[in-house]
């Protein structure tokens, strides 16, 4: 087994419970291996710290997978990993037959996501070391789970850094890969092949049912709405007329299904638009909202994208809260994780002033508990949504 010592000119992240080591952080590779292998890691003492599966080819050269000296990377490994996951959403996870079952670096799995939709399975390996023991895992998933289904969502561009291709398909199957799953007494239908991500934003579920009191009696406005989870959420909870925006003709027919199926076609409408330039043309409309929730697709997926990024947030931010009169709510989201927990407070407060509006903060909240995260690694926070009342 290769190893890959650590330069001792410099504290490392890895020490401390990071699962990344990046090429720069390296003195030298000992020991042959080709891209994808397990190796072993040390400090510049020679002291044991982790093994972890290697990829010249990516910026991440090392991803640990476990820091235990007596742990071989086998098939009881994975099996361990996985049931360990598949506990800790038996804990966590209630009113929903649809969650994230192995959520990455922070199910110490990196770049391994798994979600369950009903009796069926979405499944991205989106780096070559746990790419290489895709059909094991999935192997392993099919005994513990007896899933209906398995599909491969394996069509992000990362794993084209890291030299593999871009493919989609069924793992176990095949089946009709549009499902319907259930969530807090709701029933949407989700799109494994085309939908977004793996098909539904599951990591917004805690989120949504915020929605609670929020949206009795309340006109509604729902930005960058997909398949209309948080419009059906609202019309649940009392809202008397819903109106979801998208940019996504395929999106909106699921989501003019999800609200029928739920009986609520008749609050619900759907629009098919630029959000921004709905926002802009609702405004000169002179139209109202009491309730508006802004839950954009990440802005940017790099730090020299940031300062785009900050404006496209500022832009919908002060539309949004222009079409609110003195004591609506603002429900606004950022699943963008160079775009800091701060910096989006930062960029909400400065969308007031230019509005004009004072903002009280009723709640910050992050990504579902199926999601968890690693305070070691703060990439696995990726998620703001902060509810606020606008005055």
């Amino acid at each position: 087994m290769a190893e890959v010592k650590l330069a001792g000119n410099r504290q490392h992240r890895v020490v401390g419970g990071h699962p990344w080591i990046y090429s720069t952080e390296v003195d030298e590779i000992s020991g042959g291996f080709l891209p994808g292998d397990i190796v072993e890691v040390i400090d510049a003492k020679g002291k044991f710290l982790g093994r972890g599966y290697i990829n010249p080819a990516s910026k991440i050269l090392v991803r640990m997978l476990t820091r235990d000296r007596s742990e071989e990377i086998n098939r009881e490994f994975f099996a361990a990993r996985i049931e360990a996951a598949l506990e800790y959403r038996r804990r966590v996870v209630r009113d929903t037959d649809a969650c994230r079952l192995i959520f990455a670096e922070a199910d110490f799995l990196p770049a391994l996501i798994v979600d369950k939709f009903g009796d069926f399975l979405a499944l991205q390996t989106l780096a070559l070391g746990i790419d290489r023991y895709k059909d094991l895992i999935v192997e392993i998933l099919d005994e513990l789970l007896a899933p209906s289904g398995i599909y491969e969502r394996n069509d992000v561009s990362v794993r084209e850094v890291e030299g593999l291709p871009l493919r989609t398909g069924f793992l176990k199957g095949p089946f009709e890969p549009l499902v319907e799953i259930h969530e807090n007494g709701l029933g949407f239908l989700v799109d494994l092949a085309g939908g977004q991500k793996t098909g539904y934003f599951l990591d917004q579920r805690e989120n949504r049912m915020a929605l609670s009191g929020l949206a009795e009696g309340a006109r509604v406005l729902d930005c960058f709405c997909h398949t209309g989870t948080f419009s059906v959420y609202a019309a649940a909870y009392g809202a008397r007329e819903v109106l979801g925006v998208d940019i996504a003709a395929p999106a909106l027919d699921v989501a003019r299904r999800n609200a029928s199926r739920n009986g609520f076609e008749e609050v619900c409408s759907f629009r098919e638009a630029n959000a921004f330039d709905e926002l802009r043309a609702l405004e000169k409309a002179g139209e109202r909202f009491d309730l508006v929730i802004l839950d954009p697709p990440a802005f940017t997926k790099s730090k020299q994208a940031l300062r785009g990024a900050v404006r496209g947030y500022k832009e919908i931010n002060l539309r949004g809260m222009k079409l609110l009169p003195p004591g609506g709510f603002l429900v606004t989201c950022s699943c963008s994780f160079h775009m800091r927990e701060e910096q989006f407070m930062e960029v909400i407060l400065e969308a007031a002033k230019d509005a004009g509006r004072q903002l009280r903060l009723v709640d910050l909240r992050r990504q579902a508990k199926d999601h968890p995260t690693l305070p070691a690694s703060p990439e696995t926070h990726y998620l703001k949504c902060a509810i606020l009342q606008v005055w």
